[in-house]
Protein backbone atom coordinates (compact mmCIF):
# COMPACT_ATOMS: atom_id res chain seq x y z
CA UNK A 1 0.00 0.00 0.00
CA UNK A 2 2.74 2.68 0.82
CA UNK A 3 6.67 2.89 1.19
CA UNK A 4 7.44 3.56 5.07
CA UNK A 5 10.30 3.92 6.81
CA UNK A 6 10.57 2.96 10.06
CA UNK A 7 12.96 5.09 12.47
CA UNK A 8 13.59 2.77 15.61
CA UNK A 9 16.87 2.14 17.69
CA UNK A 10 14.85 -0.89 20.40
CA UNK A 11 15.34 -4.18 17.91
CA UNK A 12 12.26 -5.40 19.89
CA UNK A 13 10.00 -2.84 19.15
CA UNK A 14 11.19 -2.26 15.63
CA UNK A 15 10.94 -5.97 15.11
CA UNK A 16 6.77 -5.74 16.06
CA UNK A 17 6.41 -2.63 14.58
CA UNK A 18 7.90 -4.15 11.29
CA UNK A 19 5.82 -7.26 11.40
CA UNK A 20 2.59 -5.48 12.05
CA UNK A 21 3.38 -3.03 8.94
CA UNK A 22 4.03 -5.80 6.87
CA UNK A 23 1.24 -7.41 7.29
CA UNK A 24 -0.98 -4.49 6.17
CA UNK A 25 0.96 -4.71 3.08
CA UNK A 26 2.92 -1.36 3.22
CA UNK A 27 6.72 -2.29 2.22
CA UNK A 28 8.86 -1.45 5.30
CA UNK A 29 12.59 0.12 5.07
CA UNK A 30 14.31 0.10 8.97
CA UNK A 31 16.30 2.35 10.38
CA UNK A 32 18.07 2.65 14.03
CA UNK A 33 20.16 6.33 14.09
CA UNK A 34 18.77 9.82 12.67
CA UNK A 35 21.92 9.66 10.49
CA UNK A 36 20.75 6.39 8.79
CA UNK A 37 17.44 7.89 8.63
CA UNK A 38 18.65 10.83 6.90
CA UNK A 39 20.74 9.07 4.45
CA UNK A 40 17.85 6.46 3.25
CA UNK A 41 15.02 9.66 2.61
CA UNK A 42 17.65 12.20 0.53
CA UNK A 43 18.34 8.97 -1.76
CA UNK A 44 14.66 7.81 -2.13
CA UNK A 45 12.15 9.27 -0.04
CA UNK A 46 9.42 7.08 1.13
CA UNK A 47 5.18 7.70 1.36
CA UNK A 48 5.90 7.98 5.37
CA UNK A 49 8.13 7.74 7.75
CA UNK A 50 7.69 6.85 11.48
CA UNK A 51 9.95 8.29 14.08
CA UNK A 52 11.25 7.48 17.59
CA UNK A 53 12.38 10.24 19.57
CA UNK A 54 15.34 8.38 21.59
CA UNK A 55 17.31 7.33 18.79
CA UNK A 56 21.50 6.67 20.04
CA UNK A 57 22.92 9.46 17.57
CA UNK A 58 20.78 12.29 17.83
CA UNK A 59 17.63 13.51 19.63
CA UNK A 60 14.65 12.76 17.60
CA UNK A 61 13.55 16.72 17.92
CA UNK A 62 16.28 17.39 16.19
CA UNK A 63 16.28 14.51 13.39
CA UNK A 64 12.52 15.71 12.88
CA UNK A 65 13.60 19.15 11.87
CA UNK A 66 16.68 18.00 9.34
CA UNK A 67 13.91 15.22 7.77
CA UNK A 68 12.03 18.39 7.36
CA UNK A 69 14.75 20.00 5.82
CA UNK A 70 14.93 17.96 2.58
CA UNK A 71 11.43 16.13 2.60
CA UNK A 72 7.68 17.26 2.98
CA UNK A 73 7.10 13.11 3.38
CA UNK A 74 4.72 13.07 6.31
CA UNK A 75 5.89 11.92 9.78
CA UNK A 76 4.48 9.86 12.40
CA UNK A 77 6.05 10.33 15.76
CA UNK A 78 6.09 6.96 18.03
CA UNK A 79 7.50 7.73 21.68
CA UNK A 80 7.00 7.02 25.56
CA UNK A 81 7.24 11.21 26.18
CA UNK A 82 3.65 11.69 26.65
CA UNK A 83 4.35 15.67 27.43
CA UNK A 84 1.06 17.99 26.13
CA UNK A 85 4.17 20.55 25.32
CA UNK A 86 6.67 18.42 23.62
CA UNK A 87 3.65 16.97 21.46
CA UNK A 88 2.71 20.36 20.50
CA UNK A 89 6.29 21.29 19.87
CA UNK A 90 6.78 18.41 17.71
CA UNK A 91 3.91 18.95 15.82
CA UNK A 92 4.29 22.46 15.27
CA UNK A 93 7.97 21.80 14.17
CA UNK A 94 6.67 19.69 11.04
CA UNK A 95 5.05 16.63 12.92
CA UNK A 96 1.70 15.06 10.81
CA UNK A 97 0.66 12.80 14.11
CA UNK A 98 2.28 11.75 17.06
CA UNK A 99 1.58 8.63 18.98
CA UNK A 100 2.71 7.54 22.59
CA UNK A 101 3.94 3.95 23.40
CA UNK A 102 3.01 1.53 23.87
CA UNK A 103 0.42 1.03 21.31
CA UNK A 104 -1.34 -2.25 19.50
CA UNK A 105 -0.79 -2.92 15.92
CA UNK A 106 -4.41 -1.69 14.54
CA UNK A 107 -3.74 1.69 16.50
CA UNK A 108 -0.61 2.01 14.63
CA UNK A 109 -2.54 1.01 11.38
CA UNK A 110 -5.67 3.13 11.91
CA UNK A 111 -2.82 6.23 12.44
CA UNK A 112 -1.08 5.32 9.25
CA UNK A 113 -3.89 4.93 7.24
CA UNK A 114 -5.38 7.96 8.42
CA UNK A 115 -1.91 10.18 7.68
CA UNK A 116 -1.89 8.58 4.13
CA UNK A 117 -5.56 9.59 3.45
CA UNK A 118 -4.60 13.22 4.30
CA UNK A 119 -1.53 13.29 2.43
CA UNK A 120 -3.01 12.09 -0.71
CA UNK A 121 -0.57 8.53 -0.75
CA UNK A 122 -3.57 6.10 -0.17
CA UNK A 123 -5.64 7.36 -3.26
CA UNK A 124 -2.74 6.70 -5.43
CA UNK A 125 -1.91 2.87 -3.94
CA UNK A 126 -4.60 1.67 -1.94
CA UNK A 127 -6.57 -0.91 -5.05
CA UNK A 128 -10.38 0.31 -6.39
CA UNK A 129 -11.30 -3.46 -6.72
CA UNK A 130 -10.09 -6.48 -4.75
CA UNK A 131 -10.46 -9.64 -6.33
CA UNK A 132 -10.21 -13.15 -4.24
CA UNK A 133 -11.55 -16.12 -6.48
CA UNK A 134 -15.34 -15.14 -7.40
CA UNK A 135 -15.51 -12.72 -4.87
CA UNK A 136 -14.96 -8.69 -6.58
CA UNK A 137 -15.36 -5.84 -4.33
CA UNK A 138 -15.46 -2.45 -5.96
CA UNK A 139 -14.15 0.01 -2.84
CA UNK A 140 -14.60 2.94 -4.31
CA UNK A 141 -18.75 2.26 -5.77
CA UNK A 142 -18.98 0.09 -2.28
CA UNK A 143 -20.29 -2.83 -4.57
CA UNK A 144 -19.43 -6.29 -4.50
CA UNK A 145 -19.90 -9.58 -6.69
CA UNK A 146 -19.95 -13.22 -6.22
CA UNK A 147 -19.37 -14.68 -9.43
CA UNK A 148 -20.71 -11.99 -11.61
CA UNK A 149 -23.78 -11.35 -9.35
CA UNK A 150 -24.31 -8.51 -7.43
CA UNK A 151 -24.27 -9.50 -3.34
CA UNK A 152 -26.66 -7.28 -1.69
CA UNK A 153 -24.84 -6.14 1.72
CA UNK A 154 -25.59 -3.91 4.42
CA UNK A 155 -22.96 -1.38 5.29
CA UNK A 156 -21.46 -2.82 8.18
CA UNK A 157 -21.05 -6.43 6.04
CA UNK A 158 -19.30 -4.87 3.05
CA UNK A 159 -17.32 -3.42 5.59
CA UNK A 160 -16.07 -6.56 7.63
CA UNK A 161 -15.88 -7.99 3.76
CA UNK A 162 -14.02 -5.26 2.08
CA UNK A 163 -11.23 -5.08 5.16
CA UNK A 164 -11.15 -9.00 5.11
CA UNK A 165 -10.20 -9.04 1.37
CA UNK A 166 -7.84 -6.57 1.91
CA UNK A 167 -5.75 -9.00 3.60
CA UNK A 168 -6.49 -12.61 2.20
CA UNK A 169 -4.75 -15.34 3.75
CA UNK A 170 -3.93 -13.15 6.69
CA UNK A 171 -5.42 -14.32 10.23
CA UNK A 172 -7.59 -11.14 11.21
CA UNK A 173 -8.30 -11.18 14.95
CA UNK A 174 -11.33 -10.21 16.20
CA UNK A 175 -10.21 -7.32 18.32
CA UNK A 176 -8.67 -6.03 15.17
CA UNK A 177 -11.90 -5.51 13.77
CA UNK A 178 -14.02 -4.19 16.51
CA UNK A 179 -11.29 -1.34 16.51
CA UNK A 180 -10.68 -0.63 12.71
CA UNK A 181 -14.29 -2.23 10.87
CA UNK A 182 -16.87 -1.14 14.37
CA UNK A 183 -14.57 1.60 15.13
CA UNK A 184 -15.54 0.96 19.54
CA UNK A 185 -13.23 -0.82 22.08
CA UNK A 186 -12.88 -4.54 21.97
CA UNK A 187 -14.24 -5.75 25.25
CA UNK A 188 -17.48 -7.95 24.82
CA UNK A 189 -18.82 -7.15 21.97
CA UNK A 190 -18.35 -10.70 19.95
CA UNK A 191 -22.07 -10.84 19.46
CA UNK A 192 -21.19 -7.95 17.13
CA UNK A 193 -19.04 -9.80 14.90
CA UNK A 194 -21.04 -12.83 15.27
CA UNK A 195 -24.26 -11.49 13.78
CA UNK A 196 -22.75 -9.95 10.49
CA UNK A 197 -20.48 -13.42 9.90
CA UNK A 198 -23.84 -14.80 10.04
CA UNK A 199 -25.82 -13.06 7.55
CA UNK A 200 -22.68 -12.17 5.32
CA UNK A 201 -21.87 -16.32 5.17
CA UNK A 202 -25.57 -17.13 4.07
CA UNK A 203 -25.06 -14.17 1.56
CA UNK A 204 -21.94 -16.05 0.28
CA UNK A 205 -23.50 -19.71 -0.04
CA UNK A 206 -21.70 -20.89 2.66
CA UNK A 207 -22.01 -21.69 6.75
CA UNK A 208 -19.80 -21.39 9.41
CA UNK A 209 -19.26 -25.59 9.13
CA UNK A 210 -19.21 -25.53 5.70
CA UNK A 211 -17.11 -22.65 4.73
CA UNK A 212 -15.91 -21.32 1.20
CA UNK A 213 -14.13 -17.73 1.63
CA UNK A 214 -14.78 -16.84 5.21
CA UNK A 215 -12.88 -19.54 7.95
CA UNK A 216 -12.42 -19.39 11.72
CA UNK A 217 -9.78 -19.67 13.26
CA UNK A 218 -10.72 -21.00 16.68
CA UNK A 219 -9.34 -18.70 19.70
CA UNK A 220 -7.56 -16.21 17.57
CA UNK A 221 -10.48 -14.93 14.19
CA UNK A 222 -11.18 -14.96 10.70
CA UNK A 223 -8.92 -15.55 7.56
CA UNK A 224 -10.58 -14.89 4.23
CA UNK A 225 -9.12 -16.91 1.26
CA UNK A 226 -10.18 -18.15 -1.96
CA UNK A 227 -12.03 -21.67 -2.52
CA UNK A 228 -9.76 -24.46 -3.44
Amino acid sequence: MATVLLVEDDHVVRSAMLRSLTDRGHAVHAASTALDALRRVAADAPDLIVLDLGLPDLDGADALRMLRGITDTPIIIATARDDESEIVKLLRAGADDYMVKPFSGPHLDARVASVLRRSGVASRSEPTAIQVGGLRIDVGQRQAQLDGAPLELTRKEFDLLAYLAARPGRVVSRRELLEEVWRQPSIGEDQTIDVHLYWLRRKLGETAAKPRYLHTVRGVGLRLVAPA
